[in-house]
């Protein structure tokens, strides 16, 4: 799914040979301009991406009113229904994406440096729209991680409402995390850009981290306060 103006995608051409960019230089590694990892097809009206997947256009409106919807429909539960769609996206992008990544860099997922490979995964979505990223893998050996998010499509379009808003990211980064790692992760947004902050963050981690995070949001903990009381061991008995 790509987040962008409906002018943009008219202003790109196929080109006057009809080939795409990826058919002109099929091993291309800095392929992640817009122009070239899309291929707009206008006489069939659809546009694919680098990695010959279909893609659709959808504006702030589209984010709008899925949310409105869900939460008319089903209230509080809207936010599991959120995290839900984005737990089962993020395992069977995990294994899209294993499967291209072996195959262009020629090499196993889990041997290659994790800085490549989450850079590789992440690309795409900056691509389509979902905001750059940042990954802090310092904790990681005492079951968790912080991920940040700058721009994210939900919240920037629903603007300050006082919450966090990324439940789709955080069931997304959930479900291909515990593909990667092979471990069943969780994931919460402890501040949100929809809550006055500069960007949004993401706890990542074992379930008694998450449930721990999860208690003292609830209690009026800040992102940095959650942050301190993990990394000072302190977990919920």
């Amino acid at each position: 799914m790509v987040f962008t103006p409906a002018e943009t995608a008219t202003s790109v051409p196929v080109g006057n040979t009809g080939r795409s960019f990826k058919q002109s230089y099929p091993h291309k590694l800095n392929h992640y301009r817009f122009e070239d990892f899309f291929t707009f097809n206008h006489s069939k009206g659809t546009i694919d991406d680098w990695h010959e997947s279909r893609n659709i256009l959808a504006s702030e409106d589209f984010i709008v009113a899925l949310i409105e919807g869900l939460e008319q429909e089903v209230g509080s539960a809207s936010t599991v229904v959120m995290y839900n769609i984005g737990q089962e996206w993020g395992k069977q992008d995990a294994v899209f994406f294993q499967n291209w990544f072996e195959a262009q860099f020629q090499q196993s997922l889990r041997k290659c440096r994790p800085s490549l490979a989450l850079e590789a995964w992440w690309w795409p979505f900056t691509s389509q729209g979902w905001g750059n990223w940042e990954v802090d893998l310092d904790n990681q050996q005492n079951g968790f991680m912080f991920i940040n998010i700058f721009d994210s499509a939900v919240a920037r379009t629903l603007g300050d409402v006082g919450k966090p808003v990324c439940h789709i990211y955080a069931g997304l980064f959930a479900g291909f995390f515990s593909h990667l790692v092979n471990k069943e992760l969780s994931c919460i947004e402890t501040q949100c850009y929809a809550m006055g902050e500069t960007y949004c963050k993401f706890l990542l981690g074992k379930q008694d981290r998450i449930d721990a995070a999860t208690f003292w949001q609830n209690e009026g903990a800040t992102a940095r306060d959650i942050e301190t009381k993990l990394q000072g061991g302190e977990y919920l008995s």
